[in-house]
């Protein structure tokens, strides 16, 4: 690499080398959701406090969708502020409300944007494009819920880490094929843009950056329930038709991680479709950065300046 390894991002690496506990690909996904959520405990920053916080139930093609909704600190009840939907990372099988709280709670604080995140539904159990189809029901619902959400309509832009970085840039093409809702920007953190083939990254960084590549394969395993979905934009927006007429868009990828390329793939097919992009590269990071700011500092920083894109964009 171009760049030494954070050395924050090294302390972290080398405790979960030294706990001597299996990795999760090693484990039942009810067991990985489980170790994923202690994990992240031990390695996130101390919860924000923000102006109001509450769970709420969506009507989704398969039941209610989970989702939790936060307004920023020092924001008034009545006061319409635009909204960010937050897709979460976790190979579309791990990952839940809980487990985003503390990046949530920043990332509406620092954005000035109120946060819906989603409980889309997880594989194995509904795999692919169970996660999908609830992204963009509760992308639907929220629009016509303004008065209710006390959001501006016209100002609705979404957001995830790695899966929801996918789920993120899907619901965008989604909404364009569909006529709306308008989505006026998406924030793509290390985002899964194509499932097949192999990067370049993904061979350099297969093995001990957290991330690796039996990982990935474990994931996909449980979310793909046919090989020929890796194919489908829906799973691959980068396979999508056409890219043309999306909204702008701030990518941020990792040098120390597989999905690097997927990330910087998708941002250049976005500009030659002429979206505007603001493409962030911290070459001596690893990937889920967001989720252990408590142990990397730099997170805080990155989050930051994503977040200032995101104000400057819903102005």
């Amino acid at each position: 690499m171009s760049a030494p390894l954070n050395p924050q991002a090294k302390q972290v690496l080398d405790m979960m080398a030294a706990s001597g506990q299996p990795t999760m690909d090693q484990m039942s996904p009810a067991e990985a959701r489980s170790a994923f959520g202690l994990g992240l405990k031990m390695l996130q920053s101390k919860p924000d406090p923000v102006a109001e916080v509450r769970d709420l139930a969506v009507p989704g093609p398969a039941g209610q969708i989970p989702t939790r909704y936060y307004r920023p600190h020092g924001t008034t009840a009545d006061a319409v502020l635009p909204l960010c939907l937050f897709f979460h990372g976790g190979g579309f099988v791990i990952g839940d409300l809980d487990a985003y709280d503390s990046l949530c709670r920043r990332f509406t604080n620092l954005s000035g944007c109120a946060v819906l995140s989603v409980d889309y539904r997880l594989a194995p159990e509904a795999p692919f494009p169970a996660a999908v189809d609830d992204c963009w029901a509760v992308t639907q619902w929220a629009a016509t819920q303004a008065d209710a959400l006390k959001i501006d309509a016209d100002r609705i832009a979404v957001a995830g880490d790695s899966a929801g970085g996918n789920l993120a840039a899907v619901t965008c093409l989604l909404a364009r094929d569909a006529g709306g809702p308008k989505i006026a920007y998406q924030v793509l953190i290390y985002p899964v843009s194509d499932m097949q083939g192999e990067t370049e990254s993904a061979v350099r960084n297969a093995d001990g950056y957290f991330l690796t590549a039996d990982l990935m394969r474990y994931f996909l395993g449980h979310y793909l329930s046919d090989a020929v979905h890796a194919a489908d934009w829906r799973a691959s927006p980068l396979r999508a038709p056409k890219l043309k007429g999306l909204p702008p868009a701030s990518v941020l990828v990792c040098g120390y991680d597989p999905l690097h390329d997927d990330g910087v793939r998708y941002a250049e097919a976005l500009k030659r479709a002429g979206v505007p992009v603001s493409l962030t590269e911290l070459p001596d990071q690893i990937h889920g950065l967001f989720s252990l700011d408590g142990a990397i500092p730099a997170a805080g920083e990155a989050l930051a300046a994503l977040s200032k894109e995101l104000k400057a964009a819903l102005q």
